[in-house]
């Protein structure tokens, strides 16, 4: 697959807080009864049999969790260092590096998808291509679970949990991420917003449920 450059400085910050990243957030699911209500949901309505993918998995919690509930799950990541966190932890799921503009997936490959807070990295311009990707690899009929935080702004970090990164974190409209989704060829189902947990950054966050056409 295609070497995005422009992705380099996002990668090589998360290689550098994969490990931390993981001690922190392996268990994180625990104290989110809605994300968790909102993967039931998408399990309910994948297709038997058929693997789920978790894009932009980071070390592959999410992934994990569903594991545990039957699916098969793959789960890709952009950095080295997540990947290799997630093996480590998490034998029972399949990782693979790769970038959302050019996902490691054959045409139709998934029964559903998962994304949270991962197309928070793109620049707005390269979310039309993450969603035309994102509806390829998809089944037809399959959901996709889409999170972001709400918003115009662009928050830079250079120092993560005291190492030294550089990254953009972009709030998203609902309203536009909605749009882009259907001019991918993808369904919105549910949009759906709510608050911080005590534990996150103070954000709004949103949840787009959608389903390839």
């Amino acid at each position: 697959m295609g070497d995005h450059a422009r992705h380099d400085s996002v990668r090589h910050s998360y290689d550098t807080v994969a490990e931390e990243y993981t001690t922190r957030l392996h268990a994180e699911l625990e104290g989110k009864p809605l994300d968790r209500a909102l993967l039931a949901a998408l399990l309910e309505q994948t297709e038997p049999g058929s693997p789920v993918g978790d894009l932009g998995c980071g070390p592959g919690h999410v992934a994990a969790w569903l594991a545990e509930k039957g699916a098969r799950t793959v789960g890709i990541d952009l950095s080295a260092g997540m990947v290799e966190a997630g093996r480590s932890r998490f034998p029972q799921v399949e990782f693979r590096q790769g970038d959302l503009l050019e996902l490691p997936a054959e045409d139709a490959e998934f029964g559903s998808l998962v994304a949270l807070y991962t197309v928070i990295h793109l620049e707005p311009a390269e979310l039309p291509r993450a969603f035309e990707e994102m509806a390829r690899v998809l089944r037809p009929g399959g959901p996709l679970l889409l999170s972001f935080h709400i918003g115009e702004e662009v928050r830079h970090l250079d120092e993560w949990w005291g190492h030294s990164v550089d990254v953009d974190f972009r709030f998203l409209d609902p309203a536009h991420v909605a749009g882009l989704l259907e001019a991918a060829g993808l369904t919105v189902e549910m949009k759906l917003e709510r608050t911080h947990h005590a534990h996150e950054a103070e954000t709004r966050r949103a949840y787009v449920l959608a389903r390839r056409s």
